[in-house]
């Protein structure tokens, strides 16, 4: 891929090297009047104290133009845009006597005129100054509120005498100052009492239930956001306590004593306030105080249509719910009943309302579901009506994707699926789906054809319950929004690694205690893979072949063992085993002994036969796994969150079981079949942790570790193919191609590199750089190694602490363009340490960008 591109990349050098030159050499102050200060800190000290809270920062009006490790790019591309790009072109047309009457002759005078409308004359000019950032000039009204903005954040944490001044501080440089902002907080308030004005008597008793949980306490330092938490705790109180109808603006606080006066004890007294009840079209409070609501009758409308009548509707009660519907119902009523959180004479509580509106969703059967709450004249009691409408019932999705892959140049996918809504009448989710794709192979080596297929298809059905012989509500309540999935499968490969056929069945329980918890158990996951074309091996993993290969050039002149060889030879060309009789014999014949090599021979064709087994045999993959996830995120916009994600699966211990009490046949290694497959035995554990920062100005700094280990036990001495881990790739260590890193300090030994053990250590640095275009400098650093199989290479084997100087360190840089919907990422990487190098090689080796690999991603990789 690299030789490739050479050309291409030598022109990009020096393309990039202008660019980086002529941006490097702008003067910052280009566009700065001689009377002007070009800002380049802000510095906040408080009692003498400096501040590093980006909350406190963020209220600095005028901030310093954004950098990026120190470098002001955006200001540097504001300044390369010319101010009167037009006047300019002018100029430059009439600067020679003859110039515009020779482009008048080579262009017409009217493509003339336009030119200085032109991109390259006015649109350059317009789009630097879009992407750029002008010249933030120190200006004193902004000091001035941003004094202001200071002073009222900390007059709201108690500190009403705090006193601010700032100053400005010029650099050695012409043109160029800083701010220094200093807060004299002096002594702070104290809340010394709490009185409580609140007009019902229902709402006094709640509050005075729960008045250990206050945000407001006695003896505490005044601070304001204490005082918003416990407006936004009481409303959650009484709206969880049966006040359906509680508004947020009922409560206020009074301030009993004269903050502004000077105080030598600085206490101050506090009383709480809620009124009554106040109308949405009234500014004054009713006669009526809240109250506590019970719901009195619960009313479910399954087919709810807002221009079609009610009346005609038809009615059954089902524990307590009456449930409207028109002509036939179409669901069973435990199944809506198991929607509703509301249970009738209970107290209303605002949780069962949201828990209500997240399972009807969760249901993926109605859209848009409405609650209405109708008190009675007492405001006691509630008749509460659910609307739902259902969403079709057949839906058809058809997609087309375009993908690249370390196997594939480029390729194309195509997938259709048709749901299937309210299958069994509680509710079911039916999806049958079919794909196909189509790719240009990377590397034509790998096979006879230049192009890949995969056929495939899936049906999956999602029941909105655990789907278990026994009750499990009280473990898992319907508020987890609890689903259980069945799901089969097939899929065809042609022309990647050996043809692949695979079936696999999934019976998956999952469930969310909470919006950022998640927990998902497969109880049975099955997966048979046959490779179709086994004799192919050696045909598509040349790095073994070469190395079986070398050690048979020795017979090669030996007419004893020509029939090793392939007979048919182009000129010049060495003998070759042929492929596979001859391959397949030579090893054979070596590991019985016939053919006579060397002890360190012997033992490589050993593990190449062992490898070439292992890869060819068709897998039987029985295994159970549990994975929990927890996301802190709580939006898109999030930059600042963390998540993890553990896993724990088991395979083949089921089946270990059944050899007691059933016989199972047997291969040659002693191995238990089922349906003439060895069965895989291992156990495998997950951690996977990304951490991000977010540090302002769009910048952010994203961390990732990852760690797995798959043992092999029983009737296995190795981890199949599928369930082992790589290294390398767009999302790892992007130095390496995927499969090309390890296992440990070995340098590149198979085509597709395997292994057993995983740890992986990702770091970014994130930032903008014009627009939705954005920047990262990365480094990622781990490896594979192979642990507790039948590998016998030791470079390859984790030993200890010692194998962790075999960590690969790559670093690089890349470059990202948002599309609101997905990021298209391109990255370089560069080997920084590579452990299969020696003593200083390791270090900087092949650290160009010819020698670099390039990555194209779609999304963050973490």
């Amino acid at each position: 891929m690299n030789g490739s591109f050479g050309v291409t990349c030598n022109w990009a050098k020096i393309g990039l090297l202008l660019l980086l030159l002529s941006i490097l050499g702008c003067n910052t102050l280009k566009k700065v009047g001689e009377d002007e200060l070009l800002l380049t800190k802000n510095t906040i000290l408080v009692d003498d104290e400096k501040i590093s809270s980006s909350e406190i920062k963020g209220l600095i009006s005028q901030k310093p133009n954004s950098n990026v490790l120190g470098y002001r790019l955006k200001l540097n591309l504001y300044n390369l845009a010319k101010e009167n790009p037009d006047s300019s072109f002018q100029d430059w047309l009439h600067r020679k006597e003859k110039r515009e009457k020779r482009l008048n002759n080579l262009l017409s005078e009217k493509q003339v005129n336009r030119l200085s409308e032109s991109f390259l004359v006015k649109g350059y000019s317009e789009f630097l100054k879009r992407i750029g950032e002008p010249p933030v000039i120190i200006d004193t009204s902004e000091t001035n509120k941003s004094l202001k903005k200071l002073e009222s954040y900390y007059n709201s944490k108690g500190y009403f005498n705090n006193t601010g001044e700032y100053q400005i501080m010029d650099s050695k440089k012409k043109r160029k100052a800083s701010i220094e902002y200093n807060i004299t907080l002096n002594k702070p308030y104290i809340v010394d009492t709490i009185q409580k004005n609140i007009t019902s008597p229902e709402l006094d008793s709640i509050y005075q239930n729960a008045i250990g949980q206050s945000f407001v306490r006695q003896g505490e330092q005044f601070d304001l956001d204490k005082f918003t938490m416990e407006r936004e705790r009481l409303t959650s109180l009484f709206r969880n306590s049966g006040v359906y109808n509680f508004q947020e603006s009922s409560i206020n606080y009074s301030i009993l004593r004269d903050t502004t006066l000077a105080s030598d004890d600085q206490l101050m007294d506090v009383q709480l306030n809620i009124k009554k009840f106040r109308s949405s079209n009234d500014s004054t409070d009713t006669n009526m105080p809240y109250k506590v609501a019970r719901h009195k009758q619960i009313n479910i409308y399954a087919d709810y249509d807002i221009n079609g009548g009610m009346d005609t509707l038809q009615r059954i009660q089902h524990e307590n719910y009456n449930i409207y519907y028109n002509g036939k119902l179409r669901y069973r009523p435990k199944a809506l009943a198991d929607a509703i959180f509301f249970e009738k004479d209970s107290v209303y509580r605002d949780l069962d309302r949201i828990r209500t509106y997240r399972q009807i969703t969760n249901l993926n059967t109605f859209k848009y579901p409405s609650i209405e709450f109708i008190p009675d004249s007492t405001q006691t009691e509630l008749e509460t009506n659910i609307y739902l409408a259902a969403k079709p019932k057949y839906s058809l999705n058809l997609n087309f994707d375009v993908t690249h892959s370390n196997i594939q140049q480029v390729g194309t996918a195509f997938s259709t699926s048709v749901i299937t809504r309210n299958v069994f009448g509680g509710a079911e989710t039916l999806n049958i789906s079919a794909r196909g794709s189509i790719g240009l192979l990377s590397d034509a080596s790998l096979s006879d054809e230049t192009f890949t297929s995969e056929l495939g298809g899936d049906i999956n059905i999602t029941f909105p319950r655990i789907w278990l012989p026994f009750n499990t509500e009280r473990i898992i309540p319907y508020y987890m929004l609890p689903q259980s999935r069945l799901s089969a499968g097939t899929n065809f490969q042609r022309n990647i690694g050996l043809d692949k056929q695979s079936l696999n069945s999934i019976l998956s329980y999952n469930w969310s205690p909470s919006e950022r918890l998640k927990n998902n158990i497969e109880l049975i996951n099955v997966e048979f893979v046959r490779n179709v074309n086994t004799n192919n091996f050696y045909n598509v993993y040349r790095n073994t072949f070469s190395n079986l290969d070398d050690i048979a050039d020795q017979f090669q002149d030996n007419p004893e063992y020509s029939s090793y060889f392939d007979p048919i030879l182009e000129e010049g060309e060495e003998p070759k085993l042929s492929i596979p009789d001859g391959a397949n014999r030579f090893a054979q014949d070596v590991l019985s002994g016939s053919i006579p090599v060397s002890p360190e021979e012997k033992q490589e064709v050993n593990s190449i036969e062992e490898r070439r087994r292992r890869l060819t045999e068709d897998n039987l993959i029985f295994a159970s796994n549990f994975t929990h996830t927890k996301n802190s995120k709580s939006g898109i916009n999030d930059l600042d969150f963390y998540q993890y994600r553990i896993k724990l699966e088991s395979a083949g211990a089921m089946l270990s079981l059944l050899t007691n009490a059933i016989p199972f046949n047997n291969n040659t290694n002693g191995q238990h079949l089922v349906f003439s497959v060895p069965f895989s035995q291992y156990l495998k554990t997950e951690f996977d942790y990304i951490r991000h920062w977010s540090i302002g100005g769009g910048q952010v700094i994203a961390f990732r570790s990852f760690s797995g280990l798959a043992i092999p036990y029983g009737n296995s001495d190795n981890v199949p193919f599928v369930r082992s881990y790589f290294a390398g790739g767009s999302n790892d260590n992007r130095a390496w191609n995927a499969y090309e890193l390890g296992p440990g300090s070995t340098d590149n030994i198979n085509d597709f590199n395997e292994a057993n053990l995983k740890l992986a250590l990702n770091l970014e640095y994130r930032f903008p750089i014009a627009g939705d275009v954005k920047g990262a400098l990365f480094a990622d650093a781990g490896n594979i190694w192979n642990v507790f199989d039948n590998e016998t290479n030791p470079d390859a084997i984790f030993s200890g602490f010692a194998s962790l100087g075999d960590i690969a360190l790559g670093t690089g840089l890349g470059l990202r363009y948002d599309f609101t919907y997905f990021v298209f990422r391109l990255d370089v990487g560069f080997k920084t340490y590579n452990p299969a190098k020696i003593g200083p090689d390791r270090w900087f080796d092949g650290y160009s960008f010819k020698q670099a690999v390039f990555n194209i991603g779609i999304n963050y990789p973490f």
